[in-house]
Protein backbone atom coordinates (compact mmCIF):
# COMPACT_ATOMS: atom_id res chain seq x y z
CA UNK A 1 0.00 0.00 0.00
CA UNK A 2 2.91 2.35 0.74
CA UNK A 3 4.28 1.75 -2.75
CA UNK A 4 0.89 2.48 -4.29
CA UNK A 5 0.64 5.82 -2.48
CA UNK A 6 4.25 6.81 -3.10
CA UNK A 7 3.87 6.54 -6.86
CA UNK A 8 1.24 9.28 -6.67
CA UNK A 9 3.70 11.51 -4.86
CA UNK A 10 6.03 10.88 -7.81
CA UNK A 11 3.26 11.97 -10.19
CA UNK A 12 2.69 15.16 -8.18
CA UNK A 13 6.44 15.84 -8.34
CA UNK A 14 6.24 15.46 -12.14
CA UNK A 15 3.28 17.88 -12.15
CA UNK A 16 5.32 20.45 -10.22
CA UNK A 17 8.24 20.10 -12.60
CA UNK A 18 5.99 20.58 -15.62
CA UNK A 19 4.11 23.51 -14.08
CA UNK A 20 7.28 25.53 -13.49
CA UNK A 21 9.43 24.56 -16.48
CA UNK A 22 7.33 25.80 -19.42
CA UNK A 23 9.72 28.74 -19.55
CA UNK A 24 9.80 29.00 -23.35
CA UNK A 25 6.14 30.09 -23.41
CA UNK A 26 6.87 33.55 -21.98
CA UNK A 27 9.48 34.50 -24.61
CA UNK A 28 7.03 36.99 -26.13
CA UNK A 29 6.78 38.83 -22.80
CA UNK A 30 10.39 40.05 -22.99
CA UNK A 31 11.28 39.56 -26.68
CA UNK A 32 10.73 43.23 -27.58
CA UNK A 33 13.09 44.32 -24.78
CA UNK A 34 15.64 41.75 -25.91
CA UNK A 35 15.35 43.08 -29.46
CA UNK A 36 15.96 46.65 -28.28
CA UNK A 37 18.86 45.72 -25.96
CA UNK A 38 20.69 43.91 -28.76
CA UNK A 39 19.63 46.33 -31.51
CA UNK A 40 18.68 43.47 -33.84
CA UNK A 41 16.16 42.96 -36.63
CA UNK A 42 13.03 40.82 -36.50
CA UNK A 43 14.83 38.06 -38.44
CA UNK A 44 17.64 38.01 -35.86
CA UNK A 45 15.08 37.96 -33.05
CA UNK A 46 13.48 34.96 -34.72
CA UNK A 47 16.83 33.16 -34.49
CA UNK A 48 16.75 33.64 -30.73
CA UNK A 49 13.21 32.24 -30.53
CA UNK A 50 14.35 29.30 -32.66
CA UNK A 51 17.37 28.71 -30.42
CA UNK A 52 15.11 27.84 -27.50
CA UNK A 53 13.30 25.28 -29.64
CA UNK A 54 16.61 24.13 -31.13
CA UNK A 55 17.42 22.63 -27.75
CA UNK A 56 15.07 19.80 -28.68
CA UNK A 57 17.58 18.68 -31.30
CA UNK A 58 19.77 17.73 -28.36
CA UNK A 59 16.99 15.97 -26.47
CA UNK A 60 18.79 12.67 -27.03
CA UNK A 61 21.54 13.94 -24.70
CA UNK A 62 19.19 13.62 -21.72
CA UNK A 63 18.58 9.96 -22.55
CA UNK A 64 22.32 9.43 -22.87
CA UNK A 65 22.89 11.12 -19.51
CA UNK A 66 20.37 8.78 -17.88
CA UNK A 67 22.50 5.80 -18.95
CA UNK A 68 25.33 7.00 -16.71
CA UNK A 69 23.75 9.30 -14.14
CA UNK A 70 20.92 8.90 -11.59
CA UNK A 71 17.63 10.58 -12.37
CA UNK A 72 17.97 13.23 -9.66
CA UNK A 73 21.30 14.45 -11.05
CA UNK A 74 19.82 14.80 -14.55
CA UNK A 75 17.04 16.88 -12.98
CA UNK A 76 19.52 19.26 -11.37
CA UNK A 77 21.68 19.48 -14.48
CA UNK A 78 18.56 20.67 -16.30
CA UNK A 79 17.86 23.21 -13.56
CA UNK A 80 21.39 24.65 -13.68
CA UNK A 81 21.35 24.85 -17.48
CA UNK A 82 18.22 26.99 -17.24
CA UNK A 83 19.68 29.01 -14.37
CA UNK A 84 22.74 29.93 -16.46
CA UNK A 85 20.83 30.43 -19.73
CA UNK A 86 18.13 32.71 -18.36
CA UNK A 87 20.31 34.30 -15.68
CA UNK A 88 22.78 35.80 -18.12
CA UNK A 89 19.96 37.08 -20.33
CA UNK A 90 18.52 38.84 -17.26
CA UNK A 91 21.89 40.42 -16.54
CA UNK A 92 21.95 41.65 -20.14
CA UNK A 93 18.56 43.37 -19.86
CA UNK A 94 19.64 44.91 -16.56
CA UNK A 95 22.61 46.48 -18.41
CA UNK A 96 24.98 44.73 -16.00
CA UNK A 97 26.79 42.92 -18.82
CA UNK A 98 27.08 43.27 -22.59
CA UNK A 99 26.73 40.21 -24.82
CA UNK A 100 26.90 39.75 -28.58
CA UNK A 101 24.01 38.20 -30.51
CA UNK A 102 25.82 34.86 -30.91
CA UNK A 103 26.35 34.43 -27.16
CA UNK A 104 22.68 35.21 -26.46
CA UNK A 105 21.77 32.65 -29.13
CA UNK A 106 23.84 30.03 -27.28
CA UNK A 107 22.23 31.00 -23.96
CA UNK A 108 18.76 30.53 -25.50
CA UNK A 109 19.92 27.18 -26.85
CA UNK A 110 21.08 26.11 -23.38
CA UNK A 111 17.77 27.20 -21.86
CA UNK A 112 15.82 25.24 -24.46
CA UNK A 113 17.93 22.17 -23.81
CA UNK A 114 17.13 22.40 -20.09
CA UNK A 115 13.39 22.26 -20.89
CA UNK A 116 13.92 19.10 -22.91
CA UNK A 117 15.85 17.49 -20.06
CA UNK A 118 13.07 18.34 -17.62
CA UNK A 119 10.54 16.73 -19.98
CA UNK A 120 12.63 13.57 -20.24
CA UNK A 121 12.76 13.28 -16.44
CA UNK A 122 8.95 13.55 -16.28
CA UNK A 123 8.46 11.00 -19.08
CA UNK A 124 10.71 8.52 -17.24
CA UNK A 125 8.92 9.06 -13.93
CA UNK A 126 5.49 8.45 -15.48
CA UNK A 127 6.65 5.43 -17.50
CA UNK A 128 8.34 3.77 -14.53
CA UNK A 129 5.57 4.27 -12.00
CA UNK A 130 2.44 3.92 -14.18
CA UNK A 131 3.16 1.13 -16.70
CA UNK A 132 -0.52 0.23 -17.20
CA UNK A 133 -1.89 3.78 -17.18
CA UNK A 134 0.98 5.53 -18.89
CA UNK A 135 -1.19 7.68 -21.18
CA UNK A 136 -3.25 9.05 -18.27
CA UNK A 137 -0.18 9.89 -16.19
CA UNK A 138 1.64 11.53 -19.09
CA UNK A 139 -1.29 13.63 -20.27
CA UNK A 140 -2.04 14.83 -16.72
CA UNK A 141 1.57 15.80 -15.96
CA UNK A 142 2.25 17.36 -19.37
CA UNK A 143 -0.97 19.39 -19.20
CA UNK A 144 0.41 21.44 -16.29
CA UNK A 145 3.22 22.67 -18.53
CA UNK A 146 0.60 24.83 -20.24
CA UNK A 147 -0.04 26.68 -16.96
CA UNK A 148 3.53 27.97 -16.69
CA UNK A 149 2.90 31.37 -18.37
CA UNK A 150 -0.13 32.05 -16.16
CA UNK A 151 1.85 31.14 -13.02
CA UNK A 152 4.83 33.25 -14.08
CA UNK A 153 2.55 36.17 -14.96
CA UNK A 154 0.98 36.07 -11.49
CA UNK A 155 4.41 35.90 -9.88
CA UNK A 156 5.61 38.89 -11.93
CA UNK A 157 2.54 40.93 -10.96
CA UNK A 158 2.93 39.96 -7.30
CA UNK A 159 6.52 41.24 -7.34
CA UNK A 160 5.22 44.43 -8.99
CA UNK A 161 8.15 44.94 -11.31
CA UNK A 162 7.53 47.25 -14.28
CA UNK A 163 10.30 45.54 -16.26
CA UNK A 164 9.58 42.53 -18.46
CA UNK A 165 13.04 41.19 -17.56
CA UNK A 166 11.45 39.90 -14.34
CA UNK A 167 10.31 36.88 -16.37
CA UNK A 168 13.92 35.94 -17.06
CA UNK A 169 14.95 35.87 -13.39
CA UNK A 170 11.82 33.87 -12.57
CA UNK A 171 12.66 31.46 -15.41
CA UNK A 172 16.10 31.02 -13.85
CA UNK A 173 14.98 30.50 -10.23
CA UNK A 174 11.61 28.71 -10.24
CA UNK A 175 12.78 25.47 -11.95
CA UNK A 176 15.74 25.25 -9.58
CA UNK A 177 13.52 25.66 -6.51
CA UNK A 178 11.07 23.11 -7.90
CA UNK A 179 13.90 20.61 -8.42
CA UNK A 180 14.72 20.78 -4.71
CA UNK A 181 11.02 20.29 -3.87
CA UNK A 182 10.82 17.20 -6.13
CA UNK A 183 14.09 15.68 -4.92
CA UNK A 184 12.78 13.65 -1.96
CA UNK A 185 9.93 11.89 -3.87
CA UNK A 186 12.36 11.01 -6.68
CA UNK A 187 14.90 9.55 -4.24
CA UNK A 188 12.14 7.48 -2.57
CA UNK A 189 10.60 5.95 -5.68
CA UNK A 190 8.66 2.74 -4.90
CA UNK A 191 9.90 -0.57 -6.35
CA UNK A 192 8.19 -1.79 -9.51
CA UNK A 193 5.43 -4.28 -8.79
CA UNK A 194 2.25 -5.62 -10.36
CA UNK A 195 -0.85 -3.77 -9.20
CA UNK A 196 -3.85 -5.77 -7.90
CA UNK A 197 -7.20 -5.18 -9.60
CA UNK A 198 -8.53 -3.10 -6.70
CA UNK A 199 -5.52 -0.81 -7.04
CA UNK A 200 -6.09 -0.50 -10.79
CA UNK A 201 -9.68 0.61 -10.13
CA UNK A 202 -8.49 3.06 -7.48
CA UNK A 203 -5.96 4.42 -9.93
CA UNK A 204 -8.76 5.11 -12.37
CA UNK A 205 -10.77 6.95 -9.70
CA UNK A 206 -7.72 8.94 -8.63
CA UNK A 207 -7.00 10.00 -12.20
CA UNK A 208 -10.58 11.27 -12.52
CA UNK A 209 -10.25 13.26 -9.27
CA UNK A 210 -6.85 14.67 -10.25
CA UNK A 211 -8.14 15.70 -13.67
CA UNK A 212 -11.07 17.48 -12.01
CA UNK A 213 -8.60 19.34 -9.76
CA UNK A 214 -6.56 20.21 -12.85
CA UNK A 215 -9.64 21.66 -14.56
CA UNK A 216 -10.40 23.83 -11.51
CA UNK A 217 -6.75 24.92 -11.41
CA UNK A 218 -6.86 25.94 -15.05
CA UNK A 219 -10.15 27.81 -14.66
CA UNK A 220 -8.85 29.54 -11.53
CA UNK A 221 -5.75 30.82 -13.33
CA UNK A 222 -7.58 31.71 -16.54
CA UNK A 223 -10.32 33.74 -14.83
CA UNK A 224 -8.41 35.39 -11.98
CA UNK A 225 -5.22 36.10 -13.92
CA UNK A 226 -6.90 38.85 -15.91
CA UNK A 227 -9.00 40.48 -13.17
CA UNK A 228 -6.22 42.27 -11.28
CA UNK A 229 -2.86 43.92 -11.68
CA UNK A 230 -2.63 45.01 -8.03
CA UNK A 231 0.42 43.36 -6.40
CA UNK A 232 -1.38 42.45 -3.14
CA UNK A 233 -4.25 40.79 -5.01
CA UNK A 234 -1.82 39.04 -7.36
CA UNK A 235 0.06 37.70 -4.35
CA UNK A 236 -3.14 36.21 -2.90
CA UNK A 237 -4.12 34.67 -6.25
CA UNK A 238 -0.58 33.29 -6.65
CA UNK A 239 -0.90 31.70 -3.20
CA UNK A 240 -4.16 30.12 -4.30
CA UNK A 241 -2.43 28.70 -7.37
CA UNK A 242 0.25 27.14 -5.16
CA UNK A 243 -2.52 25.63 -3.00
CA UNK A 244 -4.05 23.97 -6.06
CA UNK A 245 -0.62 22.58 -7.00
CA UNK A 246 -0.13 21.10 -3.51
CA UNK A 247 -3.71 19.78 -3.23
CA UNK A 248 -3.08 16.63 -5.38
CA UNK A 249 -0.70 15.42 -2.65
CA UNK A 250 -3.63 14.96 -0.26
CA UNK A 251 -5.98 13.01 -2.56
CA UNK A 252 -4.12 9.64 -2.70
CA UNK A 253 -3.86 9.60 1.11
CA UNK A 254 -7.61 10.16 1.46
CA UNK A 255 -8.43 7.40 -1.03
CA UNK A 256 -5.96 4.87 0.38
CA UNK A 257 -6.68 5.58 4.06
CA UNK A 258 -9.70 3.20 4.39
CA UNK A 259 -7.80 0.33 2.76
CA UNK A 260 -4.74 1.02 4.86
CA UNK A 261 -6.85 0.92 8.03
CA UNK A 262 -8.59 -2.25 6.89
CA UNK A 263 -5.29 -3.98 6.16
CA UNK A 264 -3.88 -3.03 9.55
CA UNK A 265 -7.01 -4.23 11.36
CA UNK A 266 -6.91 -7.48 9.40
CA UNK A 267 -3.22 -7.99 10.14
CA UNK A 268 -3.82 -7.32 13.83
CA UNK A 269 -6.66 -9.84 14.01
CA UNK A 270 -4.50 -12.51 12.37
CA UNK A 271 -1.61 -11.84 14.76
CA UNK A 272 -3.96 -12.32 17.69
CA UNK A 273 -4.87 -15.79 16.41
CA UNK A 274 -8.36 -14.92 15.33
CA UNK A 275 -10.22 -17.58 13.37
CA UNK A 276 -11.96 -14.91 11.34
CA UNK A 277 -10.53 -14.06 7.90
CA UNK A 278 -11.79 -11.23 5.75
CA UNK A 279 -10.91 -13.15 2.57
CA UNK A 280 -10.03 -16.67 1.64
CA UNK A 281 -6.24 -16.75 1.19
CA UNK A 282 -6.29 -19.39 -1.56
CA UNK A 283 -8.85 -17.44 -3.55
CA UNK A 284 -6.83 -14.27 -3.07
CA UNK A 285 -3.63 -15.88 -4.35
CA UNK A 286 -5.46 -17.35 -7.36
CA UNK A 287 -6.95 -13.96 -8.17
CA UNK A 288 -3.54 -12.31 -7.90
CA UNK A 289 -2.09 -14.83 -10.37
CA UNK A 290 -4.91 -14.14 -12.81
CA UNK A 291 -4.52 -10.37 -12.49
CA UNK A 292 -0.76 -10.47 -12.82
CA UNK A 293 -1.19 -12.63 -15.89
CA UNK A 294 -3.63 -10.12 -17.27
CA UNK A 295 -1.23 -7.22 -16.74
CA UNK A 296 1.61 -9.18 -18.35
CA UNK A 297 -0.63 -9.90 -21.31
CA UNK A 298 -1.49 -6.21 -21.58
CA UNK A 299 2.15 -5.18 -21.49
CA UNK A 300 3.19 -7.89 -23.92
CA UNK A 301 0.44 -6.93 -26.33
CA UNK A 302 1.53 -3.28 -26.20
CA UNK A 303 5.14 -4.32 -26.77
CA UNK A 304 4.27 -6.74 -29.55
CA UNK A 305 5.64 -9.84 -27.77
CA UNK A 306 2.50 -11.98 -27.82
CA UNK A 307 2.56 -12.40 -31.59
CA UNK A 308 4.68 -15.01 -33.27
CA UNK A 309 7.55 -13.96 -35.50
CA UNK A 310 5.43 -14.68 -38.58
CA UNK A 311 2.63 -12.48 -37.25
CA UNK A 312 5.05 -9.69 -36.43
CA UNK A 313 6.48 -9.69 -39.92
CA UNK A 314 3.11 -10.06 -41.61
CA UNK A 315 1.22 -7.58 -39.49
CA UNK A 316 3.90 -4.98 -38.88
CA UNK A 317 5.56 -4.77 -42.26
CA UNK A 318 2.74 -5.62 -44.63
CA UNK A 319 2.61 -2.82 -47.20
CA UNK A 320 4.68 -0.67 -44.78
CA UNK A 321 1.58 -0.33 -42.62
CA UNK A 322 1.34 -0.64 -38.83
CA UNK A 323 -1.23 -3.23 -37.85
CA UNK A 324 0.11 -4.08 -34.38
CA UNK A 325 0.38 -1.46 -31.62
CA UNK A 326 3.49 -1.25 -29.50
CA UNK A 327 5.84 -3.08 -31.85
CA UNK A 328 9.32 -1.87 -30.91
CA UNK A 329 11.01 0.18 -33.64
CA UNK A 330 14.67 0.99 -33.85
CA UNK A 331 15.62 4.40 -35.19
CA UNK A 332 16.34 2.81 -38.58
CA UNK A 333 12.95 1.08 -38.67
CA UNK A 334 11.26 4.30 -37.59
CA UNK A 335 12.55 6.50 -40.40
CA UNK A 336 11.67 3.84 -42.99
CA UNK A 337 7.99 3.98 -42.02
CA UNK A 338 5.49 5.91 -44.13
CA UNK A 339 3.28 6.11 -41.02
CA UNK A 340 6.06 7.87 -39.13
CA UNK A 341 6.47 10.52 -41.83
CA UNK A 342 2.72 11.10 -41.97
CA UNK A 343 2.86 11.55 -38.20
CA UNK A 344 5.90 13.83 -38.53
CA UNK A 345 4.16 16.09 -41.07
CA UNK A 346 0.99 16.24 -38.95
CA UNK A 347 3.01 17.38 -35.93
CA UNK A 348 5.16 19.73 -38.03
CA UNK A 349 2.14 21.44 -39.59
CA UNK A 350 0.03 21.36 -36.42
CA UNK A 351 1.58 21.66 -32.97
CA UNK A 352 4.82 23.22 -34.18
CA UNK A 353 3.09 25.94 -36.17
CA UNK A 354 1.11 26.79 -33.04
CA UNK A 355 4.36 27.12 -31.10
CA UNK A 356 5.73 29.48 -33.79
CA UNK A 357 2.58 31.57 -33.38
CA UNK A 358 3.11 31.86 -29.61
CA UNK A 359 6.76 32.87 -30.15
CA UNK A 360 5.57 35.74 -32.38
CA UNK A 361 2.60 36.71 -30.22
CA UNK A 362 4.39 39.73 -28.73
CA UNK A 363 5.07 41.27 -32.14
CA UNK A 364 1.65 40.23 -33.48
CA UNK A 365 -0.23 42.03 -30.69
CA UNK A 366 2.12 45.01 -30.97
CA UNK A 367 1.58 45.36 -34.74
CA UNK A 368 -2.20 45.27 -34.30
CA UNK A 369 -2.10 47.96 -31.61
CA UNK A 370 -2.70 45.65 -28.62
CA UNK A 371 0.80 45.71 -27.10
CA UNK A 372 -0.67 46.16 -23.60
CA UNK A 373 -2.61 42.91 -24.07
CA UNK A 374 0.47 40.74 -24.71
CA UNK A 375 0.63 39.10 -21.27
CA UNK A 376 -3.13 38.51 -21.30
CA UNK A 377 -2.88 36.86 -24.71
CA UNK A 378 0.01 34.70 -23.50
CA UNK A 379 -2.09 33.65 -20.50
CA UNK A 380 -5.02 32.88 -22.81
CA UNK A 381 -2.82 30.82 -25.12
CA UNK A 382 -1.22 28.90 -22.27
CA UNK A 383 -4.53 28.27 -20.48
CA UNK A 384 -6.16 26.95 -23.64
CA UNK A 385 -3.04 24.88 -24.28
CA UNK A 386 -3.47 23.47 -20.77
CA UNK A 387 -7.10 22.47 -21.43
CA UNK A 388 -6.07 20.98 -24.78
CA UNK A 389 -3.49 18.85 -22.99
CA UNK A 390 -6.09 17.70 -20.48
CA UNK A 391 -8.49 16.81 -23.28
CA UNK A 392 -5.86 14.50 -24.76
CA UNK A 393 -6.62 12.09 -21.90
CA UNK A 394 -10.36 12.03 -22.67
CA UNK A 395 -10.16 8.90 -24.89
CA UNK A 396 -8.78 6.90 -21.94
CA UNK A 397 -11.86 7.70 -19.84
CA UNK A 398 -14.42 6.70 -22.49
CA UNK A 399 -16.19 3.33 -22.23
CA UNK A 400 -14.95 0.52 -24.48
CA UNK A 401 -17.99 0.81 -26.75
CA UNK A 402 -16.95 4.39 -27.57
CA UNK A 403 -13.43 3.31 -28.52
CA UNK A 404 -11.80 5.54 -31.12
CA UNK A 405 -8.20 5.45 -32.34
CA UNK A 406 -5.94 8.03 -30.72
CA UNK A 407 -4.67 9.03 -34.16
CA UNK A 408 -8.29 9.92 -35.01
CA UNK A 409 -8.45 12.24 -32.02
CA UNK A 410 -5.17 13.75 -33.19
CA UNK A 411 -6.73 14.55 -36.57
CA UNK A 412 -9.76 16.17 -34.90
CA UNK A 413 -7.47 18.24 -32.68
CA UNK A 414 -5.73 19.70 -35.74
CA UNK A 415 -8.96 21.12 -37.17
CA UNK A 416 -9.09 24.38 -35.11
CA UNK A 417 -5.64 25.52 -36.30
CA UNK A 418 -6.46 26.34 -39.96
CA UNK A 419 -9.79 27.84 -38.84
CA UNK A 420 -7.93 30.17 -36.47
CA UNK A 421 -5.36 31.30 -39.03
CA UNK A 422 -7.96 32.01 -41.70
CA UNK A 423 -9.94 33.97 -39.09
CA UNK A 424 -6.84 36.04 -38.26
CA UNK A 425 -6.21 36.60 -41.98
CA UNK A 426 -9.69 38.03 -42.49
CA UNK A 427 -10.04 40.05 -39.26
CA UNK A 428 -7.70 42.13 -37.11
CA UNK A 429 -9.97 43.02 -34.20
CA UNK A 430 -9.16 42.27 -30.57
CA UNK A 431 -11.94 39.67 -30.44
CA UNK A 432 -10.57 37.85 -33.51
CA UNK A 433 -7.07 37.88 -32.02
CA UNK A 434 -8.33 36.40 -28.75
CA UNK A 435 -10.47 33.76 -30.51
CA UNK A 436 -7.63 32.76 -32.83
CA UNK A 437 -5.16 32.57 -29.95
CA UNK A 438 -7.54 30.38 -27.93
CA UNK A 439 -8.15 27.96 -30.82
CA UNK A 440 -4.45 27.63 -31.64
CA UNK A 441 -3.58 27.08 -27.97
CA UNK A 442 -6.27 24.42 -27.56
CA UNK A 443 -5.18 22.58 -30.70
CA UNK A 444 -1.42 22.69 -30.12
CA UNK A 445 -1.81 21.73 -26.45
CA UNK A 446 -3.74 18.58 -27.38
CA UNK A 447 -1.09 17.61 -29.93
CA UNK A 448 1.85 18.17 -27.56
CA UNK A 449 0.33 15.93 -24.87
CA UNK A 450 -1.18 13.26 -27.11
CA UNK A 451 1.99 12.87 -29.18
CA UNK A 452 3.89 11.15 -26.35
CA UNK A 453 1.22 8.44 -26.06
CA UNK A 454 0.83 8.13 -29.84
CA UNK A 455 4.58 7.63 -30.26
CA UNK A 456 4.57 4.96 -27.55
CA UNK A 457 1.58 3.14 -29.05
CA UNK A 458 2.69 3.22 -32.67
CA UNK A 459 6.43 2.64 -32.29
CA UNK A 460 6.96 0.98 -28.89
CA UNK A 461 7.19 2.17 -25.29
CA UNK A 462 10.72 0.89 -24.69
CA UNK A 463 11.99 3.02 -27.59
CA UNK A 464 10.01 6.09 -26.56
CA UNK A 465 13.00 8.14 -25.40
CA UNK A 466 14.80 7.84 -28.72
CA UNK A 467 11.82 7.80 -31.08
CA UNK A 468 10.01 10.76 -29.57
CA UNK A 469 13.17 12.84 -29.66
CA UNK A 470 13.44 12.02 -33.37
CA UNK A 471 9.84 13.15 -33.84
CA UNK A 472 10.29 16.49 -32.08
CA UNK A 473 13.20 17.44 -34.29
CA UNK A 474 10.41 18.99 -36.35
CA UNK A 475 9.95 21.65 -33.64
CA UNK A 476 13.24 23.55 -34.14
CA UNK A 477 13.00 23.06 -37.91
CA UNK A 478 9.44 24.36 -37.96
CA UNK A 479 10.20 27.15 -35.50
CA UNK A 480 13.02 28.36 -37.76
CA UNK A 481 11.05 28.01 -41.01
CA UNK A 482 7.75 29.47 -39.78
CA UNK A 483 9.45 32.19 -37.74
CA UNK A 484 11.69 33.12 -40.67
CA UNK A 485 8.65 33.39 -42.94
CA UNK A 486 6.95 35.70 -40.44
CA UNK A 487 10.10 37.76 -39.90
CA UNK A 488 10.78 38.24 -43.63
CA UNK A 489 7.20 39.40 -44.24
CA UNK A 490 7.43 41.66 -41.16
CA UNK A 491 10.73 43.31 -42.18
CA UNK A 492 9.59 43.65 -45.81
CA UNK A 493 6.54 45.61 -44.66
CA UNK A 494 8.81 47.91 -42.63
CA UNK A 495 10.95 48.66 -45.70
CA UNK A 496 7.92 49.21 -47.93
CA UNK A 497 6.37 51.55 -45.35
CA UNK A 498 9.23 54.03 -45.52
CA UNK A 499 8.24 57.12 -43.54
CA UNK A 500 4.53 56.35 -43.56
CA UNK A 501 2.41 56.00 -40.44
CA UNK A 502 2.64 52.20 -40.76
CA UNK A 503 6.08 52.24 -39.16
CA UNK A 504 7.22 53.36 -35.74
CA UNK A 505 10.63 53.62 -34.14
CA UNK A 506 11.15 52.57 -30.52
CA UNK A 507 14.63 52.87 -28.98
CA UNK A 508 16.10 53.05 -32.47
CA UNK A 509 14.37 49.84 -33.59
CA UNK A 510 11.82 49.93 -36.42
CA UNK A 511 8.38 48.53 -35.57
CA UNK A 512 5.84 47.45 -38.19
CA UNK A 513 2.30 48.58 -37.45
CA UNK A 514 -0.95 47.43 -39.08
CA UNK A 515 -2.67 44.18 -40.08
CA UNK A 516 -0.50 43.85 -43.20
CA UNK A 517 2.49 42.96 -40.96
CA UNK A 518 1.20 39.42 -40.37
CA UNK A 519 -1.82 38.96 -42.70
CA UNK A 520 0.20 37.20 -45.38
CA UNK A 521 1.94 35.08 -42.74
CA UNK A 522 -1.41 33.97 -41.29
CA UNK A 523 -2.58 32.97 -44.77
CA UNK A 524 0.54 30.87 -45.39
CA UNK A 525 0.32 29.29 -41.94
CA UNK A 526 -3.35 28.44 -42.54
CA UNK A 527 -2.57 26.70 -45.84
CA UNK A 528 0.34 24.78 -44.28
CA UNK A 529 -1.85 23.63 -41.38
CA UNK A 530 -4.28 22.15 -43.92
CA UNK A 531 -1.48 19.82 -45.05
CA UNK A 532 -1.06 18.74 -41.44
CA UNK A 533 -4.77 18.03 -41.18
CA UNK A 534 -4.68 15.96 -44.38
CA UNK A 535 -1.63 14.03 -43.21
CA UNK A 536 -3.23 13.22 -39.84
CA UNK A 537 -6.37 12.00 -41.61
CA UNK A 538 -4.35 9.58 -43.75
CA UNK A 539 -2.45 8.40 -40.66
CA UNK A 540 -5.75 7.68 -38.90
CA UNK A 541 -7.04 5.58 -41.81
CA UNK A 542 -3.81 3.60 -41.96
CA UNK A 543 -3.51 2.92 -38.21
CA UNK A 544 -7.17 2.33 -37.37
CA UNK A 545 -6.88 -1.48 -37.91
CA UNK A 546 -4.05 -1.62 -35.35
CA UNK A 547 -6.14 0.18 -32.73
CA UNK A 548 -9.17 -2.00 -33.49
CA UNK A 549 -7.08 -5.15 -33.14
CA UNK A 550 -5.64 -4.01 -29.83
CA UNK A 551 -9.10 -3.18 -28.48
CA UNK A 552 -10.40 -6.61 -29.47
CA UNK A 553 -7.47 -8.30 -27.68
CA UNK A 554 -8.05 -6.18 -24.60
CA UNK A 555 -11.74 -7.14 -24.43
CA UNK A 556 -10.92 -10.84 -24.92
CA UNK A 557 -8.29 -10.68 -22.18
CA UNK A 558 -10.72 -9.03 -19.78
CA UNK A 559 -13.35 -11.68 -20.47
CA UNK A 560 -10.86 -14.50 -19.99
CA UNK A 561 -9.80 -13.17 -16.58
CA UNK A 562 -13.37 -12.87 -15.31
Amino acid sequence: MAGQSRKWVILVAAIWIQAFTGTNFDFSAYSSNLKSALGISQVQLNYLATASDLGKLFGWSSGLALLYLPLWSVLFLAAFMGFIGYGFQWLLLQNLISLPHLVVFLLCLLSGCSICWFNTVCFVLCNQNFPTSRALALSLAISYNGLSPAIYNLAAEAISSPESSIYLILNALFPLITSFAALLPILRQPPLQASPQDAVRQDYVLFIILNIIAVFTGMYLLILNSVTTIPSSAMIIFGGALFFLVLPLCIPGIVYAPNWALENIHASSRLQGSEFNLVDIDDLELRKELLIGREEYYENTMNGTMQSEEEKEGLSFYENRLLVLGYEHSARDLVSRLDFWLYYVAYFCGGTIGLAYSNNLGQISQSLGFASKTTELLTLYSSCSFFGRLLSAAPDFFPAKLHFARTGWLAIALLPTPIAFFLLTALSSEGALEAGTALIGLSSGFIFAAAVSVTSELFGSNSLGVNHNILITNIPIGSLAYGLLAAVVYDRNIKSSGLSTDMETVDGVSICMGRQCYAQTFLWWGVISLFGLLSSGILFVRTKPAYDRFEENRILTTDSVY
